[in-house]
């Protein structure tokens, strides 16, 4: 993985030591909070409805042993004990005081972690897919371009002021993993006549207004990336619009002027700029992509997991459910569940992620991965040390084997912790999660991605659910708003809103409803619902939702 150089320590030591001088201005009264929120923002400080949060970048989702232990650290001496993965592969932290966190941006800078460009209008966090680097199905490990987007993308003097927030996301694979349809600029690595490049998708994005991306170019070459990149950024900055937050994304700039208009001005500002910007630095990316060199995959049998997935039931209903194939022969890929039956999705305890840093040191070449689901990868292990973490992970509480089920649920923080949020978003999942662990459905249902928003901006993703729902307040009240269809592959979809809201205490027998139907609509096992709802459309559905005396309706 990819290590600072002289350059990144000074900088990130510098914005620290700045942001140190800003919060100690703002703590001795020299600063209103209204002065200080742009000046927090920059470094990923928020203020939510109990305490300031810390929001730390997870580029492109890998970590390392030494800073999943540093963030432990982080959430057992400077928080309450834990962390929260988001769906932007960050981690966020819900309680420090202000006093602290600039000790808490030193303490991430020693194993080179920053916060910076987690929040504010500017090009926020890349993120990739969770598998990069392992999967069997990739053309190339994106991280490399994810990474060179970072360094082009930090403290960039165009782009820090910009209409909205501004996010990309890169794939290596036609499997989409990164749901880079729905993000402001969604990357795809393919490969033409032997040459590595990118299809470029342009204004995606999910909110009030949620929609799909359009591809701007089928095939950039891999030299013209940032010049590219610079072109589409500094036309939405000229075109986005600032007189209506809610209208100023770039999905919105290519809804008003069309895909063609767009693609017209890009090339436009691309032709100008290529010239000057000289393409990529092929020393600098290739530096970077030695960084990312697969490690030394072992060569030896695999007995020891044979025997095991034969003999020890649990085992292998852990490997069916949570093991994902790996390009290496020998190897796979561990998906580690952080959505045991009740918990909050995308917490873990510092206790832990000192397991899971011990894990990836011991017996997964020292890689982690944050997934947009909210759960934790160790993307290289040998099948043979599968039941030896096993073992580890039940004795931590992280052996549930529900990876892609109805329980591994994302949810946003909601109005637990949001400032923003509407409604509660971590009790509805809990609540569906012990449901279904109750009628012991869960691998009869099979795939299944239950997304859960706490308020219209969708930070939880509800939109590309398979079920969507939407927490909203009406007249005081929580009502919760059902979509079904929803798909965050490269099939991306939004999903159909069912009609009107569920009450808080309705929204878990509703989605027991639509569960039943699905599983006596489907044509044989193997259907999922979402080959299901394609098959059927909506009304069979919503009938079983909202008629009375339908043969679904909750006892």
């Amino acid at each position: 993985m990819y290590n600072y150089n002289e350059f990144d320590t000074a900088f990130v030591q510098e914005r620290n030591r700045q942001f140190r001088a800003q919060v100690e201005r703002r703590v001795a009264g020299h600063l209103t909070e209204d002065e200080f929120k742009p000046l927090r923002l920059m470094n990923g400080v928020y203020l939510q409805l109990h305490a300031y949060m810390l929001r730390v970048a997870i580029p492109y989702g890998t970590l390392n042993s030494r800073q999943m232990n540093q963030l432990a650290l982080l959430a057992e001496k400077w928080d309450k004990g834990y962390g929260h993965f988001t769906t932007r592969q960050n981690i966020q932290y819900n309680w420090p005081k202000l006093p602290d966190l600039p000790d808490m941006l030193d303490a991430l800078a020693e194993v080179e972690m920053h916060a910076i460009q987690t929040s504010g209008n500017t090009i926020r966090n890349v993120t990739a897919d969770h598998f990069a680097g392992a999967a069997a199905d990739e053309v190339a490990d994106p991280r490399p371009v994810a990474e060179l987007i970072r360094q082009w993308s930090t403290d960039h003097p165009e782009f820090q002021f910009l209409p909205r927030k501004f996010k990309i996301a890169v794939t290596g694979s036609e499997n989409d993993r990164a749901v880079i349809k729905a993000h402001d600029i969604g990357l795809q690595v393919v490969e033409q006549d032997g040459e590595i490049g990118y299809r470029v998708i342009v204004g995606g994005g999910l909110g009030r207004t949620p929609m799909i991306g359009k591809v701007l170019r089928d095939y950039l070459p891999e030299q013209d990336l940032l010049p590219y990149l610079e072109a589409v950024v500094s036309v939405w900055n000229l075109l986005g619009r600032r007189d209506n937050k809610y209208k100023a994304r770039i999905k919105i700039t290519v809804h008003e002027h069309g895909i063609d208009d767009i693609r017209a001005r890009v090339e436009e500002n691309f032709a100008r700029i290529r010239p000057t910007f000289g393409g990529i630095d092929q020393e600098l990316f290739q530096d970077i992509k030695t960084a990312f060199a697969p490690p030394a995959f072992r060569q030896e049998n695999t007995a020891v997991f044979e025997t095991a997935y034969k003999t020890d039931p649990i085992f292998r209903s852990w490997v069916d459910t949570n093991i994902a194939p790996h390009k290496a022969d020998g190897y796979a890929i561990a998906q580690i569940s952080i959505k045991a039956h009740g918990q909050t999705p995308g917490d873990a305890t510092a206790d832990q992620m000192r397991v899971m840093a011990g894990l990836a040191e011991k017996y997964g070449h020292d890689e982690l991965r944050i997934s947009h689901e909210q759960n934790v990868i160790l993307p290289h292990v040998h099948k043979s040390d599968l039941p030896a973490i096993h073992a580890e992970l039940k004795k931590a509480g992280l052996a549930t084997a529900n990876i892609g089920l109805i329980s591994d649920i994302i949810a946003c923080p909601g109005m637990d912790y949001c400032a923003l949020a509407t409604a509660r978003s971590i009790p509805v999942a809990q609540q569906i999660a012990n449901r279904f662990d109750e009628l012991k459905l869960e691998h009869d249902i099979g795939d299944m991605k239950i997304k859960i928003s706490g308020c219209i901006n969708a930070c939880g993703h509800h939109h590309v659910g398979h079920i969507g729902i939407l927490g909203l307040d009406r007249a005081g009240v929580e009502n919760y708003q059902i979509t079904l269809g929803g798909d965050a592959t490269q099939d991306a979809a939004i999903g159909d809103r069912t009609g009107p809201g569920f009450a808080y205490d309705e929204i878990v027998p509703a989605i027991e409803r639509i569960v039943y139907a699905y599983l006596d609509l489907r044509e044989n096992p193997a259907e999922s619902f979402l080959q299901t709802y394609r098959r059927v459309g909506l009304a069979p559905f919503k009938s079983a939702l909202y008629e009375q005396d339908s043969a679904y309706a909750a006892e």
